[in-house]
């Protein structure tokens, strides 16, 4: 697994990153839109003071509805800074001494060599956080079996189980074929979730607008294969692509017919977002040196240093 003929996400570009970009939208460098301490993660993955983030430029996945189009390249954006993979380590070791609970790589599909690298350079010079890999679950089997060794949490999207709504939402119907060996995969690799000791697997699922019916086949086929090894985070809060009117809003029989069907199914491990919850702004601006709300996070001094150099 390397970027000179790259096959690291399912998209299997082959270019070779050195002198050219793949679907990604990267080259072979590094680029990170921001990091620092995230306080709106799951409470496990959150702890006290937030999850230590690295977000990275590109995705190899462009959503339509994606709440980080600035960076993952579905607004033909390119925000963020290129870093040597010793600077990415370097930045490891200050986000633990951020006091953060968790390393949380955010879509680093694209980066899994150069992350390597830095995390093994970073567990030389001492880093001990559990590592959460963040990522909308769009993924290869063969590259997740090169960094799985050096990941602690799984915190995986699983957008959708159909591939007409994966088409509609996500721009690749073969998201729906690509999900499930995925999560086959990591089942076998990680069989049960404690996030208590900081192990496993947290699967978010989020409901699409007038999708109801993909969401109860998904929570069917999560109560069936993976209720049992992973934790569920169902999350409502669907933010329209470009603040476009036509999506309806969830309705309230909507919600509780999801909170009954989680009970039917026996979901009870995980977390589920309140639909009430409009007063928060999910939308981050990575233009900014905090792209979220003051309450929700704290820039990274070393981060901030490799940005305003």
């Amino acid at each position: 697994m390397n970027y000179s003929k790259c096959e690291l996400c399912p998209n299997l570009c082959r270019v070779d990153r050195s002198r050219s970009v793949g679907i990604c939208g990267q080259s072979d460098k590094v680029r990170i839109a921001w990091s620092g301490l995230h306080r709106g993660e799951e409470p496990p993955i959150t702890g006290e003071h937030g999850s230590g983030m690295i977000f990275f430029t590109g995705c190899p996945l462009h959503c339509q509805f994606c709440q980080n189009r600035q960076i993952s390249g579905s607004d033909g954006m390119n925000l963020g800074i290129e870093i040597t993979d010793e600077e990415l380590s370097r930045l490891m070791l200050s986000l633990e001494s951020d006091g953060a609970a968790t390393l949380n790589l955010v879509t680093g599909t694209h980066f899994i060599p150069s992350i390597i690298n830095a995390l093994k350079e970073a567990k030389r010079k001492g880093f001990s956080l559990p590592v959460v890999w963040n990522s909308s679950g769009y993924e290869s089997v063969e590259a997740m079996k090169e960094i799985d060794e050096y990941i602690d949490i799984y915190l995986l999207d699983c957008k959708t189980l159909s591939r007409e709504t994966a088409s509609r939402f996500c721009g690749k119907a073969h998201y729906a074929d690509v999900i499930i060996p995925l999560l086959d995969a990591v089942k076998k690799w990680h069989p049960k979730t404690d996030l208590e000791k900081m192990k496993g697997t947290l699967l978010r699922h989020l409901v699409f607008p007038g999708e109801l019916e993909s969401t109860l086949e998904f929570l069917r086929v999560f109560s069936e294969r993976y209720k049992d090894s992973f934790y569920l985070s169902l999350m409502t809060q669907f933010v329209p692509p470009k603040g476009d009117p036509g999506f309806p809003k969830m309705t309230e029989e909507e919600y509780d017919l999801l909170v009954d069907m989680m009970e039917v199914y026996g979901i009870d491990d995980g977390f589920m977002q309140d639909p009430s919850d409009d007063d928060i702004l999910w939308i981050p601006d990575f233009t900014k040196d905090v792209p979220f709300p003051a309450s929700f996070a704290d820039p990274d001094p070393y981060f901030l240093s490799l940005k305003h150099r």
